[in-house]
């Protein structure tokens, strides 16, 4: 190539080669700015990275104080707790243990009550049998059938005043209260109106009472039922058995629809034995009626 060509080449490709170094340095100068940014928002991020890392460690910190004065707190109501446990369990554990030995000795009590009853009305029952014997002793022996006096008459046999030979008052009480217990209630009845009979003034004369009026009342026989509880109150007022006859006799009247004559009896045993079951009945019994317990009649019988 001769050098005219090689100045001609040289001179046309200046201008491109000028134009080429004008974008790079634009694009150097672009970069450069990029990167001063760069570095402004890494200082910013790191600044606030900082400062975040700091408030959680703040936040950290009063989180782990609470932690220990609420650790604090608790372990001092503990002990409060317990000291006060120590200060009232044991007066109230003492009488707990009082509270168990009285009930013990109630307990004990009673029993010995209910022996005690068990062993008079067996002692009442054979003292009983004895007056039969001694009677039967005292009473001269009937003269044979037809047999005649000095004046030619005809003696006739007497009738026969106390219980038949062999039947003692304990045995002829606890086989009609066994038939009465088994639903044997014909022979219960019978055998009970026998103790009346031959027994009227025993201990258990009263509750001999009331077990035939129970025996009616449940064989429906409510009339029959209120006289036997009516006799239980007039004949052994100070009887075991008095309260429950006059609630029985309250169950009578509602089922006579005699429901003023059972307001007056469920409101007389409230005022009498207000301690009772059987008043917590009678109050039962006056709110189905739509009744209160009001003041009982002024001519209550007589307990």
């Amino acid at each position: 190539m001769t050098l005219p060509r090689i100045v001609l080449v040289f001179l046309a490709a200046a201008p491109l080669s000028f134009g080429a170094s004008k974008e790079i340095q634009e694009l150097q100068r672009d970069v450069s700015i990029l990167q001063d940014q760069v570095r402004t928002m890494q200082k910013d991020f790191g600044e606030k990275l900082v400062t975040m890392q700091t408030l959680v460690q703040t936040t950290l910190d009063g989180v782990n104080r609470t932690n220990n004065l609420v650790n604090v707190m608790e372990n001092r109501f503990n002990d409060a707790m317990r000291q006060q446990q120590q200060a009232v369990g044991a007066p109230v554990q003492a009488v707990g243990q009082k509270l168990d030995q009285m009930s013990e000795d109630f307990r004990a009590v009673r029993e010995s009550v209910l022996d005690m009853n068990t062993r008079m009305a067996k002692l009442d029952a054979k003292l009983a049998d004895l007056q039969n014997v001694v009677n039967a002793i005292r009473m001269p022996p009937p003269p044979p059938p037809g047999s005649t006096d000095t004046t030619g008459a005809t003696q006739t046999t007497p009738v026969q005043a106390g219980p038949p030979a062999g039947l003692s008052a304990d045995t002829l009480y606890s086989n009609g209260y066994r038939d009465y217990s088994t639903g044997k209630t014909d022979l219960a009845l019978q055998e009970f109106n026998d103790y009346l009979k031959y027994f009227p003034a025993t201990l258990f004369a009263g509750n001999a009472q009331y077990y035939i009026g129970d025996i009616k009342y449940k064989a429906a026989d409510y009339p029959g039922a209120l006289q036997a509880f009516d006799a239980v109150l007039e004949r052994y007022p100070d009887g075991t058995k008095t309260p429950d006859s006059h609630y029985m006799k309250a169950l009578c009247y509602l089922k006579l629809n005699k429901n003023d004559a059972a307001a007056t009896e469920f409101r007389d045993i409230i005022k009498h034995y207000p301690d009772t079951d059987l008043a917590q009945k009678a109050r039962a019994r006056l709110r189905e009626m739509g009744l209160t317990a009001g003041p009982t009649s002024a001519n209550r019988r007589k307990r």
